[in-house]
């Protein structure tokens, strides 16, 4: 799992990302974001790679709503 900054533009990935979910509904951009999550996932394809990811993911601390 690369820990380090691999992005070559990650303001315009972010941009790009904000776009795609503008003017959708809550459930439908749930679904792009796991529609997404699934072809990034097949585009890494390694499953020890995906899981050291899935783990990271859930370990990273939580903001709290207010």
């Amino acid at each position: 799992m690369k820990t380090t900054l691999n992005l070559q533009d990650t303001d315009g990935f972010y941009e790009q990302l904000l776009d795609a979910h503008q003017g959708l509904s809550q459930a439908q951009s749930q679904l792009l974001n796991a529609r997404l999550i699934l072809i990034l996932a097949n585009q890494v394809g390694d499953a020890k790679a995906l899981k050291a990811c899935v783990d990271a993911a859930r370990e990273m601390p939580t903001v709290d709503a207010q």
